[in-house]
């Protein structure tokens, strides 16, 4: 069997993780855990989701009987759990001017109070995601199907978890929900990103939605769609200007087709749609349709 120098190799590691903390001006400080845990919200996300559909993101097991029971259960163990992941997000955001333990719990309570309190509006939101995607695919054969098996509708339970924590103040727990879902799907949806009821992502692989960006009701939108930035300002220094406005508006009941890019603040009119694989950074009137053969023929004004 081989023989490996673990000793030596933990030596080295420990070294290295010296070094970064040293270049990051990071103190080596004894005690537990100091960031949130991925692995930890992954299994809170999913009893929040099997709290918010019982019957079909719950166990195989549970019978409709117990479903009040079940939900309860799982939304107490969820919260709590949230709550400690709350707990160290906070005290990681406030570590260069501490905060009492008192004020950082009680922060972290009324924020997951708060999130608690927003989970049948939460409820309500992806309902009309379902519906919407029932509805905008022909190949659906029922709300069961699409919320079992459509990874825009597993992508969008994430995000609407993720979006109300980072209106909370607590965007590094929503980050780490949206990326979850981001590594399942391969659908990107930043959690700051603002987006209406009876949204439909459409097979939904590559699709990137920045931070800013606001997309109104019943939009529909396919694969390898990018709503995305144009520039990014920089500061006197050098460094990139953060939260600043950067990514498209999408108004009521667009349709943007498979590798449409569309960069900047534009505004894309309610009712327009949008063809596959263009390129927009101008804004796009109401009702407009957009395609490479019109792009061609008569560009848009810059």
């Amino acid at each position: 069997m081989a023989q490996f120098d673990v000793a030596e190799v933990a030596r080295a590691l420990h070294g290295v993780r010296d070094e970064w903390r040293a270049a990051q001006k990071r103190s080596r400080e004894p005690g537990g855990r100091e960031f949130p845990s991925r692995d930890a919200l992954a299994r809170i996300v999913e009893r929040l989701k099997g709290a918010l559909f019982p019957m079909r993101l719950g166990p195989p097991e549970l019978r409709v009987e117990s479903e009040d029971y079940y939900v309860a259960h799982e939304l107490d163990t969820a919260l709590h759990g949230l709550l400690q992941q709350a707990r160290l997000e906070l005290h990681h955001a406030h570590r260069h001017a501490p905060l009492p333990a008192a004020q950082i719990d009680q922060e972290a309570q009324q924020a997951v109070k708060a999130f608690a309190a927003s989970l049948p509006a939460t409820r309500r939101l992806l309902d009309s995601d379902v519906l919407a995607a029932f509805h905008g695919d022909p190949a659906a054969g029922s709300v069961d199907e699409v919320l079992l098996c459509y990874p825009g509708v597993l992508s969008m339970i994430h995000h609407r978890l993720a979006h109300t924590l980072y209106g909370l103040g607590l965007p590094l727990l929503a980050r780490i929900i949206a990326e979850l879902a981001h590594a399942q799907t391969g659908i990107d949806l930043h959690p700051g990103a603002r987006i209406g009821a009876g949204f439909f992502i459409d097979h939904g692989t590559g699709v990137v939605i920045g931070e800013t960006a606001v997309i109104g009701e019943r939009v529909r939108i396919y694969q390898a769609v990018t709503l995305g930035a144009k520039r990014f300002p920089t500061d006197g220094e050098g460094k990139l200007r953060k939260g600043l406005p950067r990514h498209p508006l999408v108004e009521d009941d667009v349709v943007i087709y498979a590798g449409a890019t569309i960069l900047g603040r534009v505004t894309i009119g309610a009712g327009a749609v949008i063809g596959g694989n263009v390129w927009i950074t101008d804004d796009v009137p109401r009702g407009a349709s957009v395609t490479q053969a019109s792009l061609q023929a008569a560009p848009l004004e810059r």
